[in-house]
């Protein structure tokens, strides 16, 4: 197992708040087995950031409260930026579909952030 760390932590958050806010889409178009699988991975993703932060030292814990506001604002980025796409290019295409992509865009922005960080500040 891999060495518990802030960053590794506040990714995997990131992941189940995507999961998460992906479950209202497969809902409202009735794909349950999609909808199953999501839930599933959401239950193993969120077991394993509880294992990590059982695991975290305590110095590491208080790093977290600024990694999970960057994390906040990394989403609500991602989700302006895909809204803006949606409206510009795409066309609107429903507040599900907005939520998820944007999620997922402001999760990507949040781990390469986390790759571009210096190495003397870890």
């Amino acid at each position: 197992m891999a060495v518990p760390t802030p960053e590794r932590l506040s990714l995997l958050l990131g992941l189940a708040a995507v999961m998460l806010v992906s479950l209202p889409r497969y809902l409202m178009d009735g794909q349950q087995s999609r909808l199953t699988l999501l839930g599933i991975a959401l239950v193993v993703v969120s077991g394993v950031a509880l294992a990590q932060w059982r695991l975290l030292a305590a110095e590491a814990r208080g790093r977290l409260p600024v990694l999970l506001r960057r994390l906040v604002v990394c989403l609500v980025v991602g989700v302006l930026v895909t809204a803006g796409w949606q409206l510009l290019a795409a066309g609107w295409r429903g507040w599900a579909l907005l939520v998820s992509h944007g999620a997922t865009a402001g999760l990507l922005l949040h781990a390469l952030g986390l790759w571009w960080k210096p190495f003397d500040e870890r």
